[in-house]
């Protein structure tokens, strides 16, 4: 199913800043080329191929490009391509006195496609970008990868003519470990965010708990510092929020050794991560009422206390 963000996803305040700015802004030397290729993306229709891993910004980035294009006043309109139907992407097909989809449609994690969509998805791209049937101006397709798809069309998983249609263009977003000098900007910026979000003041962060997230290498990459963000904001109170995260940030990290990561192993920290990700936005939306919480989340109050023993927030929120 789809999402919309209207005229570009900009948010409703006019203080309000642009979604994808803090995730493809910044002082480091690795950003400084994906800027620039993002600002000339902007001025073209060519579909473009966002690579990074899970949590980089891929889905900012399109959404930015978005936003500095001529089609910033038309919808934004993103699907997670797994489980996603045919049907889904009626919108991408363009018929002779209908309304055109115009606009900007990101696709994230293209091999999730399943073969049926993979050849509807290639029915509705253009041979060349622009204009589509009599004249009408055809939305623009962004798609977004954490997998090397290369890889996954010679497994035969993704069709070759729907990966050459659409790599056209192939930016590579760098993780947020190579760009450390912008966690302090990024770290400011969701920092703000939240605290419009729960109508809180903005939190200053000490010299320690600074050199904490800079000498941390960050595996889940913006997504997992927004949630440091967001854990900060919502408990109010530096150091009882960095009782948490420094467990969380000092855990010795898979295949730090220089060892390799079993499939196995990798499947079971990213369901950990996802579920780590779920309670922790639960129990941001019922504001740390763990009670409520577990109400939501469908698990016993029980359960759920020893859930948050096992990602260091045991002892956080009110029962």
């Amino acid at each position: 199913m789809g999402k919309v963000l209207p005229n570009g996803g900009n948010g409703a305040g006019a203080a309000a800043e642009p979604a994808g700015l803090a995730f493809v802004e910044g002082v480091s030397a690795s950003m400084r080329p994906v800027e620039a290729v993002i600002r000339e993306l902007a001025q073209s229709d060519v579909p473009v191929l966002v690579l990074a891993e899970p949590g980089a910004g891929k889905h900012a980035t399109a959404q930015r490009i978005h936003q500095m294009s001529q089609r910033n006043g038309q919808r934004f309109l993103w699907f997670q391509c797994l489980g996603l139907k045919t049907e889904d992407l009626d919108v991408l097909q363009e018929n002779e006195g209908t309304q055109p989809s115009a606009g900007t449609i990101y696709l994230q994690e293209l091999a999730d496609l399943s073969t049926e969509c993979q050849a509807r998805l290639l029915e509705a791209l253009p041979q060349s970008p622009g204009k589509g049937v009599a004249g009408s101006e055809r939305a623009r397709v962004i798609c977004g990868s954490s997998r090397d798809l290369e890889v996954e069309m010679k497994r035969g998983r993704l069709r070759e003519d729907l990966y050459y249609r659409i790599s056209g263009v192939c930016l590579r977003l760098p993780p947020l470990r190579q760009r450390k000098e912008d966690i302090p900007f990024l770290m400011g910026y969701f920092l703000r965010k939240y605290a419009r979000d729960f109508r809180r003041t903005v939190p200053d962060l000490s010299a320690e708990t600074l050199r904490l997230f800079l000498d941390y290498s960050w595996p889940g990459n913006l997504r997992e510092l927004e949630d440091a963000a967001r854990v900060l904001v919502a408990l109010g109170d530096e150091n009882v929020a960095l009782g948490g995260l420094r467990s969380l940030l000092r855990k010795p990290e898979a295949g730090s050794n220089g060892g390799g990561i079993s499939l196995k192993a990798a499947s079971r920290a990213a369901s950990r991560e996802a579920e780590k990700e779920l309670i922790l936005n639960t129990l941001t939306r019922t504001r740390w009422n763990r009670r409520r919480a577990a109400e939501e989340l469908q698990i016993s109050y029980k359960a759920l206390l020893y859930k948050l023993k096992q990602i260091g927030y045991e002892g956080f929120g009110a029962s």
